[in-house]
């Protein structure tokens, strides 16, 4: 049985896209273009997306940020696409993969009641050659990420170059403040991010929300600043021309980016607390809830457990307040007194402090981790920090690394907050175009 339909709140109608409806094999969804299709399915009562590889856990999406497995379907015969990064359109057809006859009932779930404490396929059956044969055939139906597009993909066109003075990896509110002072002091700026639309933190934050985005994007965009939205740094190859060149893809193409000088702006990784069970459709990531209510005005649930670690008070204060203000009953309990989720197709309570909690939705406010692999590709000396959320990129004051011409700013080098990172990201930014003038980094 389901959990009660999520709520749309009626304060951002006005600002929502045309009317759509989305199609596929389960039922027909109400939607809007331009919100995201996770977004859509869910506030559609969708709630199952998938299920998990090898055990066909029930699944749906934790980060809302591309960063996890728990939104992947099947889009237009496209499979493992990404729902939370793929904008609502007339017309379009999102499945449900790694299911039968469907995600909410799947049959082959059955192989995790049949092997409580675990299946090791390697050795499945292995004393009879026959039925060892037929245990392979329903590992390779059990396992697997989809099947085969129903289309041959067109042939991707030559990578595009693009070379500037300064590129900027990421637009969330270390980049978008970066890019803004490093335009303003003369500089070619290209801000390239990952996301459809530029913000990160941003955008899920009841404090600043999609129209301070808007304003921060315009005043990059005024300064000079050239935005690339859905552009993932990819890679960083050092061995590429006299500079090196970063690798972006975007849904249709690869870009080859160079510049005299870069500042990583990736932001981080939101991540879950380890304990049994987390992983129950209905846990999400604070951002999660954040942006299905800030940038979607979505509730994500009636009753919501927010689960905080003491660093991330503050902004689950701040969440918690805008919830209840929309209409939800939210209780906080700290990380460290959480021993349990309980619910399968749906959260149902968190154990915490030795009481039962009662919920329809687990709101994680836990320290990001910060998202140092392409600096570190680059050369930038990273530390293992807990208290900074992982591995976090070593940078000055000014946002310098040990690398010439290489910055970094923002919850990469660790979780400070919106405030903290637009400031160093501005620092940074002009960090960036002293060294073009012959400074040192």
């Amino acid at each position: 049985m389901h959990p009660p339909v999520p709520r749309r709140l009626p304060c951002l109608d006005d600002q929502r896209g045309a009317p759509v409806e989305l199609g596929g094999s389960g039922a027909r969804v109400q939607a809007f273009a331009g919100e995201s299709v996770a977004a859509a399915l869910f506030a559609g009562g969708e709630r199952v997306l998938g299920r998990s590889l090898k055990y066909h856990r029930p699944r749906s999406f934790f980060c809302l940020d591309g960063h996890c497995s728990g939104c992947l379907v099947r889009i237009g015969g496209v499979p493992n696409l990404r729902a939370c990064q793929i904008a609502c359109a007339p017309g379009l057809e999102v499945d449900a993969q790694n299911a039968y006859p469907s995600a909410d009932l799947d049959l082959l779930g059955a192989v995790d009641f049949m092997f409580p404490r675990g299946m090791d396929h390697h050795s499945l059956m292995t004393g009879s050659k026959v039925l060892n044969l037929v245990a392979n055939k329903v590992v390779r139906q059990l396992s697997g990420l989809g099947t085969l597009p129903a289309r041959t993909a067109e042939p991707a066109p030559p990578a595009e170059l693009v070379d500037a003075d300064v590129i900027v990896v990421g637009a969330g509110p270390a980049g978008l403040a970066a890019a803004t002072a490093a335009a303003a002091a003369g500089a070619r700026v290209v801000l390239v991010d990952e996301q459809p639309r530029p913000g990160g933190s941003l955008r899920v934050d009841p404090r600043t929300g999609p129209a301070e985005v808007e304003r921060r994007v315009a005043a990059a965009v005024a300064a000079g600043a050239t935005l690339r939205s859905s552009h993932t740094v990819v890679g960083w190859f050092p061995e590429q021309g006299e500079r090196g060149v970063a690798i972006a893809a975007s849904p249709s193409a690869l870009t080859r980016l160079t510049a005299r000088a870069w500042v990583w702006a990736t932001g981080s990784y939101a991540v879950n607390v380890p304990v049994p069970d987390n992983d129950r459709p209905g846990v999400f990531a604070a951002r999660a809830v954040g942006r299905l209510l800030v940038d979607h005005a979505i509730l994500a649930g009636d009753r919501i457990c927010m689960i905080e670690e003491p660093a991330m008070a503050d902004d689950a204060a701040a969440l918690a307040g805008a919830l209840a203000a929309a209409g939800a009953t939210v209780e906080r309990v700290a990380a460290a007194e959480v021993t349990a989720v309980r619910g399968r197709g749906w959260v149902k309570a968190v154990v915490a402090g030795g009481r039962k909690i009662a919920c329809d939705a687990v709101a994680v406010a836990a320290v990001p981790s910060p998202a140092s692999e392409g600096p570190r590709q680059h050369g930038c000396e990273v530390v293992l920090d807990p208290a900074r959320g992982g591995f976090a990129v070593i940078a000055d004051e000014r946002g310098a690394t040990r690398v010439p011409g290489v910055f970094a700013c923002g919850d990469v080098c660790g979780y400070a907050g919106i405030a903290a990172a637009t400031a160093a990201g501005a620092r940074a930014g002009e960090a960036a175009t002293a060294y073009l003038r012959g400074g040192t980094s």
